[in-house]
């Protein structure tokens, strides 16, 4: 490709909006541009760009058998009341009505849809197992769409869909696709953890994400160093340090004016983590206590998959629920369910007394209140890991792929069965896995980046190899340059020729911005010593190679910088 016919809007400023790396870095490479917020028109280099991951993930998918199809992204909404989804959902979706009055939906994924297809087509145990996958685009609606294509409306993602006879059956699906997903991410140059995770609005019992690590990351994962542990802060779990306690015995504690843990905690002299903290929230099915430790955190995601939706209580209704003021919830003598944090099964504790103005002391959980006791703290930094007692580690990350076994959560409401060997009608056993190829651009971007731009790895680069013409005007330089960019282009390295009649400084500038693998210089210099100059874009390091054997040359150093890149992503993720 030739600069001078390339569609190459850059700018030199960061756009005003833009915090994240990739953000600034595709809008100034001109690789998108935003129609609106979530909405981006991919330009002809981040398409590029986004081809060359889909490709990687055909090729991987393929590998595992996987069979590639093309769904509807306007589904009828009957489906998806099938599957109970349609009113679980909520805002996020997309919802319309044909010019016949028919309730429709924006695919935001294709569970339902592939479901669909399976109810009608699978038949007999002899026609499993399946995997069915399709790159397709989905529709969100976004509540706060941010960081450019990491978070947006419209997106294009790999969603695939395997179909067994039983659990034994979709486990092997299952470690197929992490296979593949890992040999994905090696090959995009991408560093990534696998971690435990929760199905969400997905369903299933079972669910991971990968997730390459950025500080423009969204979610937040705890690791063990040790033994490998890692999670989602959604399900991550730990070993917190026990304090000191006191001797039980429950005595009523004056405490005027203090209401908060840190106010508690200073005017009785004790630390945070010898009190309780009690939270009134309220559900659909009435008033709900949750306990943590004074010193942690409560995690709501973990919450809400015990107790559903629920909101804090309002002032007034903590004053009729306890009888107190906001401050001075406890447990103690309140006939509401209870949920306390596992963490809170041993010590003696301090907790409010629904009294206001007075704590009670000497409280031991178990033995002077009754709770459900179930994990559902955050995690903190340093805290010890629940298999090997090592320190974890917090990281921000993106995610940039999802597994899910789903199970018979799809298939039995709508209708997906098989007969098996004996004749008997059994439900098909689903899983579901995505990859969000913009997130694999994005993370790439995030993770080598540098001052002067992007910094790709070789397999996902827009091109391999960017061969600046410095004087296109001279004839001895145009015929090196033109020479040199055939004989790649012919042994099948992707060029990028800039051929413009622009300054030596704008074009050198560019390419770094852009961040091709690979720069290749032709100018005075080259025509006077016979040798082109190479500069790999990572790490700057720099190579002259005799104009008769550059092509051969940069081709060998190419395979080796993507040999490279595969093997630091697989370091990272058995890390």
């Amino acid at each position: 490709m030739r600069a001078s016919k390339l569609f190459f809007p850059t700018q030199k400023e960061n756009p005003a909006e833009a915090e994240a790396a990739s953000h600034k870095l595709m809008i100034r490479a001109g690789l998108v541009r935003q129609l609106a917020a979530g909405l981006y028109i991919y330009l002809p280099l981040g398409l590029r760009v986004i081809n060359k991951v889909n490709k990687i993930i055909r090729e991987e998918m393929s590998a595992i058998g996987a069979q590639e199809l093309s769904m509807p992204v306007l589904q009828p909404a009957e489906i998806w009341q099938e599957s109970g989804r349609y009113s679980e959902i909520g805002e996020e979706m997309f919802r319309l009505r044909d010019r016949g009055g028919r309730d429709m939906v924006l695919g935001m994924t294709h569970e339902e849809i592939v479901t669909w297809l399976a109810a009608r087509e699978i038949r007999s145990y002899r026609d499993l197992p399946q995997v069915w996958y399709q790159i397709q685009t989905k529709l969100r609606d976004e509540a706060r769409p941010k960081s450019g294509v990491l978070r947006t409306r419209e997106f294009i993602m790999k969603d695939s869909y395997s179909f067994d006879a039983d659990e034994e059956a979709l486990e092997k699906s299952y470690q197929l696709h992490i296979q593949a997903y890992k040999r994905i991410f090696g090959r995009a140059g991408v560093r990534f953890y696998m971690v435990e995770s929760d199905p969400g609005m997905m369903g299933g019992a079972t669910a991971h994400e990968f997730m390459a690590p950025s500080s423009a990351g969204e979610d937040e994962v705890a690791l063990c160093p040790a033994c490998g542990y890692a999670a989602n802060m959604e399900l991550a779990r730990s070993q917190p340090a026990q304090p000191q306690f006191p001797a039980a015995g429950m005595k009523e504690i004056e405490t005027p004016n203090a209401r908060t843990i840190e106010q508690v905690s200073a005017f009785l002299n004790v630390t945070p983590d010898l009190l309780i903290k009690s939270l009134l929230l309220i559900t659909d099915a009435g008033p709900v206590l949750a306990m943590v430790r004074g010193d942690q955190e409560l995690m709501e995601s973990k919450l809400a998959r015990l107790i559903g939706g629920y909101r804090l209580a309002e002032p007034a209704e903590i004053k009729e629920i306890t009888g107190a003021g906001t401050g001075f919830t406890g447990p103690l003598k309140l006939a509401i369910r209870k949920v306390a944090d596992k963490g809170l099964e041993e010590g003696v504790y301090i907790v409010g007394a629904n009294r206001n103005g007075f704590h009670v002391g000497g409280v031991v959980p178990g033995q002077d209140f009754q709770a459900e006791f179930a994990d559902i703290r955050r995690v903190r930094q340093g805290e010890k890991c629940p298999h090997c007692n090592a320190s974890l580690k917090l990281e921000r990350c993106i995610e940039i792929g999802n597994i899910f076994k789903l199970g018979v959560k799809y298939s039995q409401p709508l209708g997906a069965s098989y007969l098996d060997e004996r004749g008997k009608e059994k439900p098909v056993i689903m899983g579901s896995y995505g990859i969000g190829p913009a997130r694999v651009a994005a993370a790439a971007i995030e993770q080598l980046a540098d001052e002067m731009g992007i910094v790709w790895p070789p397999a996902i680069a827009p091109f391999a190899a960017h061969l600046v013409l410095v004087q296109p005007a001279d004839s001895r330089q145009a015929a090196m340059a033109q020479k040199l960019y055939s004989e790649l282009m012919s042994s099948g390295i992707e060029v990028l020729l800039d051929d413009r009649a622009v300054s030596p400084g704008v074009k050198f500038a560019e390419a770094e911005l852009l961040g091709c693998p690979v720069r290749v210089t032709v100018g005075k210099r080259a025509i006077a010593g016979g040798a082109v100059e190479v500069q790999l874009r990572r790490g700057g390091e720099e190579y002259k190679f005799e104009a008769g054997v550059a092509a051969r040359e940069i081709i060998g150093l190419l395979k080796t910088l993507e040999g490279e890149a595969e093997c630091e992503s697989a370091s990272e993720e058995s890390s």
